[in-house]
């Protein structure tokens, strides 16, 4: 398979010219997905760092109706998010070989990288995570495996409006208070312990009774209506509604402009976390 692991370096909201190179590596055309596009940025304004991160893997499993997008948004540091930048997908094609189920493949290995994690003994850092598989099978029915913890989100556009197919693992969400609660943790002010705002992620380690590893997957059918997949961190959700996001990425032809200015319209509307944008022609 091919792997693009990019970084990204510091822009100004006016002019992201800085982050992500818009110059898209060399490959052969894969069956799975007619064009991608990526940018990311610090957001220097109001972030020291750059604790996001992504993995996009053509060819997933050695298959060229397969691909693979992951997005990482890390906190308390970037070790774990670059330690699942460089390992979920590589745990998930080994449980592919024996799981037949790719949700529950996902989940399997979402979990098993949580405990590679402690194994690194990264013990204070964390990383929402959003995955994608998408999948032509060989009747030539193409599908999209998405997997997430956290409050990283992956929006589905179809019929020019947005379809969420991940759910955010919010800290004051009434599921997830019970849960934390039940295993002896507390939330309070919204946050765990009151420490952090999510729910699930990938790490925390020092929290992890009560920080679920444990991911929400979907599979969804892809119609003639569905044109695009956005997966982003919440650097964007925050700041951008799911419709106004599809609204944003369908005026423009190439994924890498419509990612430009999904950031760009973050950074706009006022967001103070670092952002990641993928944008997905199916």
């Amino acid at each position: 398979f091919i792997l693009f692991i990019m970084s990204a370096a510091d822009a100004t909201p006016e002019v992201p010219a800085d982050s992500t190179p818009e110059k898209k590596p060399e490959r052969k055309t894969y069956q799975s997905i007619q064009d991608f596009g990526l940018k990311a940025d610090r957001n220097s304004r109001h972030r020291r760092t750059m604790e996001d991160t992504h993995t996009h893997v053509d060819a997933f499993c050695g298959n060229e109706k397969w691909g693979y997008f992951g997005v990482y948004d890390g906190h308390g540091g970037k070790q774990a998010a670059e330690f699942v930048r460089d390992n979920l997908h590589l745990v998930f094609e080994e449980k592919l070989k024996t799981i037949e189920d790719k949700q529950e493949a996902f989940k399997e290995a979402f979990m098993a990288c949580d405990e590679k994690i402690a194994e690194a003994e990264i013990k204070f850092s964390g990383t929402t995570v959003v995955s994608a598989l998408i999948h032509v099978d060989d009747a030539g029915v193409k599908r999209i495996y998405t997997a997430n913890a956290g409050d990283a989100r992956a929006v589905l556009a179809r019929g020019g409006k947005g379809v969420r197919l991940s759910f955010d693992h919010k800290a004051n969400d009434p599921d997830e208070i019970a849960r934390i609660q039940a295993a002896g943790g507390f939330v309070v002010m919204n946050r765990v312990n009151g420490i952090l705002a999510v729910a699930r992620a990938l790490g925390d380690i020092s929290m992890k009774d009560y920080v679920s590893g444990e991911p929400h997957t979907e599979v969804t059918e892809v119609t003639d209506e569905d044109t695009h997949l956005i997966l982003a961190c919440d650097g964007v959700w925050d700041v951008i509604e799911d419709d106004k996001a599809v609204e944003i990425i369908l005026q423009h032809e190439s994924c890498t402009k419509a990612a430009t200015e999904l950031l760009r319209a973050s950074l706009k509307a006022g967001s103070t976390d670092n952002i990641s944008v993928m944008v997905i022609k199916l």
